[in-house]
């Protein structure tokens, strides 16, 4: 990791001073704030001696190999313009495979770095989208997804990794989700979204040449292939059957039989076996944490891992030979580091460090996770950043932060933005408002054709919920979000102009007829659910036009700021170009930020720096600096 100008001792007595004489806690800048290093992924050599992953350490991401027994992140890609993406090293080579777009526009191609550093495009065709899913048993191929054929399907290939000629083993023109495929190469898992909430599962043998359908039912229940066993004789997926909840279980190919797995008391978000099948890995989405567990498969006793108290163990991979466990860790107060867990000694490795030492943790903001009564008492759970120091008598600003989604999820994970804002002492609600995931299907669909209507009540209840603490601010409460949040933020100012003093927007719809007949090509699977859900533009313009803020803009009479990557295939700039022109119509405060080599979010540490910082330096002057009350 790059050397750090400022000591962290000199910061920590800077602090506990503080402390004692009642002085506020360090305001740390937006440089300091994004000066953390974001770390994904974690691959194993071939030999177990390196970690492939993925790193903004050179401010873009960028494929490095991090020693697996410690030491200095080597760098393996050098894009300066592209953001590069890891994917995984060879079977037994240090030759590996990433994915990159252009500029965020999301049509991604998969790449292959040699051990002389030759980079070559596997799938070139221009305008063709890319999926990598993984390695055969025999790992002399790689399984793949790309539309090349037609740029509404994703059709699976086989990549031989001798000739790197594709080979096209299944053609799907019915639009399926592919799931995985048998270790014999027999058979093939395929669902196929019909809403958000119901689901149809498939297992296709290629000896037969047959598509058999597994999931028969009436009603909305989910089902998700994972994988198939070692022995290819069981599809392991996820259901909700009979349960609010998603758990595990499998299904017997041979008699058509399924029996469960694995249950929780909140959703099982995903389960897979190790190489050898030594070691079963689940992850749980307990109430917004991540919960994992790892399973001795043939006793069924639970590994007994590290405890972190304060931290989530999340994004775990075992190697191939099943001694090594390599997992990220991470708090509200720090970004993701990667350790590796040695299962023979039972000790584990921290690799990164991937804070600014010049940044105090105890000087950051755990959450509370809280919930309250919405208008119509549904239980809405929230996490409530407070600043240090704020009693009852105060009056402070607050922010209402609307995940994106719709279906998303605040969660218990290192918020940069939220961060900064509420070191700049700014109250931060992170709501999840009916519609969010986690909390049981039927949370989930009470947004269903209510969006922008009892979601955003959700958020004025937060307001509410934030005024009763008697040290907010009524009239300085402002709200953002991104993407659907983006929306949300629009849709308060248009539909509830007085309820918000500001509103931040960054990449959110306000043209529903626009966004749902323009969606990316490649999701063509998921366009009937979105449909089910939102609204069909075709059948459904006036009621998508009366939950659009593009149609009610001449409410707006409050500041409002909009982020937009020019390159989103999402949210097209089109959607912010309009809103912003006839915001401003009113007389209304507008400022407008678009990055031109963006697409949907922020993957450049310089454009996040130059983002988030406008967005405070906005908050500062329309709404901490404000004595406007609502």
């Amino acid at each position: 990791m790059k050397a750090r100008p400022v000591t962290i001792t000199l910061i920590i007595l800077m602090t506990a001073l503080s402390a004692c004489t009642g002085h506020k806690a360090a305001e740390y800048t937006i440089e300091q704030f994004m000066d953390n290093v974001i770390i994904s992924g974690g691959y194993f050599s071939h030999d177990e001696k390196n970690l492939l992953v993925t790193m903004d350490e050179s401010d873009i991401f960028n494929a490095y190999s991090i020693p697996v027994n410690g030491g200095k992140a080597v760098q393996l890609t050098d894009s300066d313009r592209h953001s590069v993406f890891a994917l995984s090293y060879f079977p037994a080579d240090n030759r590996f495979l990433f994915l990159s777009d252009k500029g965020g526009n999301e049509i991604y191609h998969i790449y292959l770095r040699d051990e002389d550093g030759i980079i070559i495009d596997l799938t070139p065709e221009v305008k063709a989208r890319a999926v990598f899913y993984g390695w055969t048993r025999k790992e002399d191929r790689f399984v793949f997804g790309s539309n090349r054929r037609d740029s509404k399907y994703m059709d699976i290939y086989l990549m031989d990794i001798e000739t790197f000629t594709p080979k096209m083993i299944y053609l799907n023109d019915a639009g399926y989700n592919f799931g995985w495929i048998s270790d014999d190469m027999r058979y093939m898992a395929f669902y196929k979204m019909l809403t958000e909430h119901n689901t149809e599962m498939y297992i296709y043998d290629r000896e037969a040449g047959e598509m058999k359908h597994i999931s028969a039912h009436q009603g909305d229940i989910i089902f998700t292939p994972l994988e198939f066993s070692k022995d290819s004789k069981y599809l392991y997926y996820l259901t909700d059957e009979e349960s609010e909840f998603t758990f595990l279980k499998k299904y017997e190919l041979a008699t058509g039989k399924s029996s469960t797995v694995e249950t929780a008391e909140w959703d099982i978000s995903y389960s897979y076996c190790s190489w050898n099948g030594t070691y079963r890995v689940t992850g749980i989405n307990n109430d917004g944490k991540t919960e994992i567990r790892v399973y001795r498969t043939e006793t069924g006793e639970l590994v007994d891992l590290p405890e972190f108290p304060d931290g989530v163990i999340s994004s775990v991979g075992v190697s191939k030979s099943e001694r090594y466990m390599r997992f990220h860790l991470s708090d509200s107060r720090s970004t993701n580091n990667l350790y590796v867990f040695d299962f023979e000694t039972g000790k584990y490795r921290k690799l990164t460090d991937s804070m600014n030492p010049e940044i105090d943790p105890e000087v950051l903001v755990v959450p509370e996770l809280i919930r309250y009564k919405s208008f119509d008492d549904e239980i809405i759970p929230a996490f409530y950043f407070k600043p240090e120091g704020i009693k009852p008598g105060d009056s402070i600003p607050a922010i209402i932060y609307v995940h994106g989604g719709p279906g998303g999820q605040a969660r218990v994970r290192y918020y940069a933005l939220i961060q900064y804002l509420v070191n700049h002492g700014y109250a931060v609600l992170a709501v999840n408002n009916r519609g969010s995931s986690g909390y049981g299907k039927r949370f989930l669909s009470l947004d269903d054709h209510r969006h922008g209507n009892d979601d955003l009540r959700d958020c004025i209840e937060g307001k509410n919920w934030l005024i009763k603490t008697r040290y907010v601010d009524p009239g300085r409460i402002g709200i953002l979000g991104g993407s659907y949040g983006g929306y949300i933020t629009l849709a308060a100012l248009t539909f509830t102009p007085e309820e918000f003093a500001v509103g931040v927007d960054l990449f959110g719809m306000s043209n529903w007829v626009r966004t749902l007949s323009n969606i990316p090509p490649w999701w063509e699977s998921i366009r009937e659910a979105l449909y089910k859900e939102i609204g069909n533009p075709q059948t459904d313009e006036e009621y998508l036009k009366s939950i659009s803020p593009l149609f009610h803009a001449e409410n707006i009479v409050r500041p409002l700021m909009v982020l937009q990557g020019a390159n989103d295939p999402r949210v097209l700039k089109a959607e912010s170009d309009e809103i912003v022109e006839a915001a401003r119509k009113n007389g209304t405060v507008v400022e407008y930020m678009i990055f031109e080599d963006e697409g949907h979010g922020f993957l450049k540490k310089e454009n996040r720096i130059a983002g988030y910082g406008a967005v405070l330096e906005f908050l500062d002057r329309h709404l901490k600096n404000s004595d406007k009350k609502n």
